[in-house]
């Protein structure tokens, strides 16, 4: 009663009666808010020294009858942490500490101003049980528990039940909070070696499918219901805006399992039904240690390495998404890599560690795009450029200039085959002159599935098959493989990818019909020694490396 019948505000009244500052102090404080209304007199009175933020933590506490914590001496949980990114706790002052039952536990500083944040409890995802801590202490707790970083840790999935149960629609609110799911689904993706994890909304339900060997596979699902709140953990995870709905966003997160640290991209897409979501897990390890690696056919790997070892023109690898085409470029690179030559990769991102490589990272929000990141590299002196990906017409013609004046320029570009790079490379305005003087050659690949050598099945081909396949009828008789499927493999037939290819060498032959179809050129390069891709796949088929199948899938009939 004492603080309701006082003149001073509730929280100066309090801290009088505790004894914690004097009238006076108080007086002073007041004066100085009236002459700056924004500043909050909490802040000055810790400012004038006379008292502290732990005991105005303390007073607001009791005054809106919520628990004070001390966060000194608490554990922050990374479970509970990792469900607000660190540039909302920066700016609420506020911090997840713990996992109570259906709800989170969240320290703030000052209560007014996020108890009731609709923003803040959209971002963690599930109901918030607000209690008070000094914003100097939780200010150091996200200093600490964030590290400057967007990391998360993925929690341990063993004994826990599987993804879903398509008896059950689970309501996240009450049973399960969105961040168990969503480990639960990536978790389960990274132990079958998924490459992209595909968060997608239908009319009821939201499917998570993983790409495994470059084929989608179904691992999970949940009730539609619960959609918005799994988006908007994965969002969180990419430090993407929550609030926006209606346009695309890409973001990236680092994943800490166990002692293993994964790099992902996040990229949101609104659909029909929602926003799509896709995570593309990008390779962390060792680059190749040589174009031998690569199980080429030896006639193309002697066309790639002549036309590595030129001293300066061009070599493109051709190809979709996904496709290898970032390792076969590392693979030559370690076959050039040595103290007396100056590398330089321009990427997006950086997919291998390589010593002895100077690797740049693109980020076009600090104005470092594949094209400004060239320029600035071809004053620095390089012997051989990597440049992760030809876009657009500007970096073409910054590297094939390059490549004109005394560099080896390395880079890909999406085609359907290296005779359609051609075109690829008009369609986007590349002058003529510049294809036929820069380029040495075109590599395409594509990666198809190895067959399981557990259960893989020998038959002979019966002759349609020999046919259809293109091989001529004198190969009857000849044993291949299919795919069964067993443990081994989870039922699947094939563990494991391998790369083909084309290599198609730029000759004068080649220079005189560049302007003219695909399949001109294409077949003046297989009449001048070019293995085409399919042809590649067959031999990897007699190898008993892959299957028919599977080369049709790839490498089309």
């Amino acid at each position: 009663m004492e603080a309701a019948q006082s003149p001073w505000p509730a929280l100066g009244a309090l801290l009088v009666r505790d004894g914690a500052i004097t009238p006076a102090q108080l007086e002073v404080a007041l004066e100085e808010k009236r002459a700056s209304p924004t500043k909050r007199i909490g802040e000055i009175l810790v400012a004038q020294g006379a008292t502290t933020r732990t005991h105005i933590a303390r007073v607001l506490a009791e005054q809106h009858e919520l628990p004070f914590i001390e966060l000194n001496s608490t554990m922050i949980e990374s479970e509970a942490a990792m469900l607000l990114p660190e540039k909302l706790a920066k700016r609420y002052t506020a911090i997840p500490v713990t996992m109570q039952d259906d709800c989170v536990l969240v320290a703030v500083a000052d209560p007014t101003n996020v108890m009731f944040s609709d923003e803040l409890r959209l971002a963690i995802g599930m109901p918030v049980r607000v209690v008070v801590a000094p914003a100097d202490a939780i200010e150091f707790a996200i200093q600490k528990t964030y590290d400057g970083g967007t990391v998360v840790e993925l929690m341990a999935v063993e004994d826990e039940p599987d993804v879903v149960d398509d008896a059950t629609n689970v309501d996240l609110s009450h049973e399960s909070p969105a961040v168990v799911f969503v480990n639960r689904s990536i978790a389960k993706a990274l132990d079958i070696g998924a490459s992209d994890i595909h968060f997608t909304p239908q009319a009821k339900r939201l499917y998570v499918r993983a790409r495994v060997d470059g084929v989608m596979r179904e691992i999970g699902s949940i009730a539609g219901s619960s959609g918005a709140a799994i988006t908007s953990r994965l969002k969180i995870m990419g430090g993407l805006d929550i609030a926006e709905r209606r346009a695309p966003q890409d973001g990236r997160v680092s994943i800490r399992r166990g002692t293993e640290t994964i790099d992902v991209r996040v990229a949101v897409l609104p659909t029909a039904h929602g926003e799509k979501t896709t995570l593309r897990i990008l390779a962390q390890g060792d680059a190749p240690s040589s174009l031998r690696d690569l199980g080429m056919w030896p006639r193309s790997e002697e066309a790639l390495r002549s036309a590595i070892g030129q001293p300066f023109g061009s070599v493109v690898v051709v190809g979709p998404t996904g496709s290898g085409k970032t390792t076969t470029l590392y693979a030559c690179l370690q076959e050039l890599n040595d103290p007396a030559v100056s590398i330089v990769t321009l990427e997006d991102p950086v997919e291998y560690r390589a010593a002895g490589l100077d690797q740049i990272e693109i980020n076009p929000r600090a104005g470092l795009t594949f094209a400004a990141g060239l320029r600035t590299i071809l004053r620095s002196d390089p012997d051989v450029i990597l440049v992760g990906e030809i876009r657009d017409e500007e970096t073409a013609s910054i590297a094939f200039r390059a490549a004109m004046t005394g560099h080896l320029v390395l880079s890909t570009v999406h085609a359907q085959s290296a005779a359609a790079a051609f075109q690829r490379l008009l369609d986007m305005g590349v002058d003529r002159g510049l294809i036929t003087t820069a380029i040495n050659c075109f590599v395409a690949q594509r990666l198809a599935r190895r067959v399981c050598t557990s259960c893989a099945e020998k038959y002979e081909p019966s002759l349609d098959e020999l046919e259809a396949a293109g091989m001529p009828m004198a190969m009857s008789g000849i044993t291949l493989f299919r795919a069964v499927g067993c443990p081994s493999c989870n039922d699947i037939g094939y563990k494991g990818r391998v790369p083909i290819f084309e290599v198609l060498t730029v000759t004068e032959k080649i220079i005189t019909l560049v302007g003219a179809t695909t399949r001109q050129i294409h077949d003046a390069a297989v009449a001048e020694g070019m293995l085409p891709m399919r042809d590649d796949g067959l031999r990897l088929c007699l190898a008993g490396v892959t299957t028919l199948e599977e080369v049709n899938r790839v490498a089309g009939h």
